[in-house]
């Protein structure tokens, strides 16, 4: 049986939302003043939806494996051209795993869906190749009133602090965390972090 697809509804309109572009260009460009990306990378794009991240990394790149659960986002995503490799991997990566290697991880906004936020940072660690990068955007702690509609929200974002000490506790070195953006909505602001890490 499939799993239920939690962001159906929104992927017709996910990009009509000047917003979200801006915010994934405003990460696109945080990630790449704090790690020298280069065109022979291959990274993967944990929770990748349409694409909006990979879009803005995808000129310094090579290839980029996106990986999502949602079908609606992911076909979005494959009538995309873009300038580097793309492999889709439609799986939950909480529950499956994938033999590969890379030279890095991005994902944006994706973590605070994860209920074992330490599992999936060893994963990430396993995936990656000695001195690989991981780049995580998320929320910053909130009062729970950012999503309208609970699509499997399992963290009111993350205290940075916190976040940065459980990256380091899974074997990653030289991190990096600081705000890099504002979502702003009609009722609130939201910050968003970046951590930015390596293997050890």
């Amino acid at each position: 049986m499939k799993t239920e697809d939690k962001f159906a509804h929104k992927a017709k309109e996910y990009e009509a939302k000047q917003r979200r572009l801006d915010t994934a260009k405003t990460i696109a460009t945080k990630i790449k003043e704090n790690i020298a990306l280069t065109k022979d990378m291959h990274i993967i794009d944990f929770g990748s939806g349409t694409g909006l991240l990979l879009e803005a990394l995808s000129c310094d790149i090579g290839k980029v494996t996106a990986i999502d659960i949602s079908p609606s986002m992911t076909n979005i995503l494959r009538d995309k051209e873009l300038p580097c490799e793309l492999d889709i991997k439609e799986l939950d990566l909480t529950k499956q795993d994938l033999d590969i290697q890379v030279d890095g991880i991005v994902t944006s906004m994706t973590m605070h869906h994860i209920k074992d936020i330490n599992t999936m940072l060893k994963k990430f660690n396993k995936m990656l190749k000695a001195n690989g990068f991981l780049a995580i955007a998320d929320l910053e702690t909130e009062d729970g009133t950012f999503h309208s509609i609970d699509t499997g929200v399992e963290y009111f974002g993350f205290d940075k602090e916190e976040f940065k000490n459980l990256t380091e506790q899974n074997g990653f070195i030289n991190c990096k965390i600081e705000t890099a953006t504002k979502i702003s909505k009609p009722h609130k602001d939201f910050n968003i972090f970046l951590l930015t890490a390596f293997k050890k």
